[in-house]
């Protein structure tokens, strides 16, 4: 297994908690050479700044603005393809010509100076950068996902095999109920007759 899916593998292990925010935006996967769009906002307006972090403990600042200020500063490593749009709180923020060095966990925090008050706002992703997909690359999870579809195939014959003898059960049911009925509509009623009474009936004729 290749470095780069051992590093995958583990942020996703890592971060899988983390992300589960009601405001995180989940996986994204992206191929090297592609742009990924962060969408920060947030429903409080009374915060004063806005850092995009990376990191799954936040280690690094991307991104930073403060809502009374035109001024941003961008991390060094970002510098010439991130670009960002939108007004304070909310701003997208779009990260051009990912590589494999991207795949990480991006944080939109916003901060309120005169409280110590940090919060993640919604927009925040796991970031996950691949290598392109050609006829002689195989990804990591190539092997994976053949195992799921035909598992899901052998689940998908074994259900309608299932549905299909079903109905054929409650058909053959349901045609002996209907031949049972029948029978008994069509059968003659037997009268019970007294041989003593008719008997009587003869004498007294006579």
């Amino acid at each position: 297994m290749s470095a780069v899916c051992l590093k995958i593998m583990t942020i996703l292990c890592l971060s899988g908690t983390a992300m589960s925010d009601p405001g995180s935006s989940g996986v994204v996967l992206k191929e090297i050479g592609r742009d990924v769009t962060i969408q920060c906002k947030t429903p409080q307006k009374d915060q004063e700044s806005l850092a995009l972090k990376k990191g799954l403990h936040m280690e690094s600042d991307v991104f930073f603005n403060r809502h009374d200020s035109e001024k941003v500063t961008i991390a060094m490593d970002f510098r010439g393809r991130l670009q960002y749009n939108g007004l304070f709180p909310n701003i997208d923020i779009l990260i051009k010509n990912v590589t494999s060095k991207d795949t990480d966990t991006y944080w939109c925090v916003y901060n309120k100076f005169g409280k110590p008050i940090i919060k993640n706002g919604e927009g925040s992703i796991l970031l996950v950068v691949r290598e392109p997909r050609t006829g002689s690359s195989v990804p990591c999870d190539q092997s994976n996902d053949n195992n799921n579809n035909n598992n899901l195939i052998l689940v998908l014959v074994m259900i309608g095999a299932a549905v299909l003898l079903g109905i054929i059960i409650c058909f053959l049911i349901w045609i002996i109920t209907k031949t049972k009925s029948l029978r008994s509509a069509k059968k003659p009623r037997r009268v019970a007759t007294n041989d003593v009474y008719e008997e009587m009936r003869g004498t007294i004729r006579r």
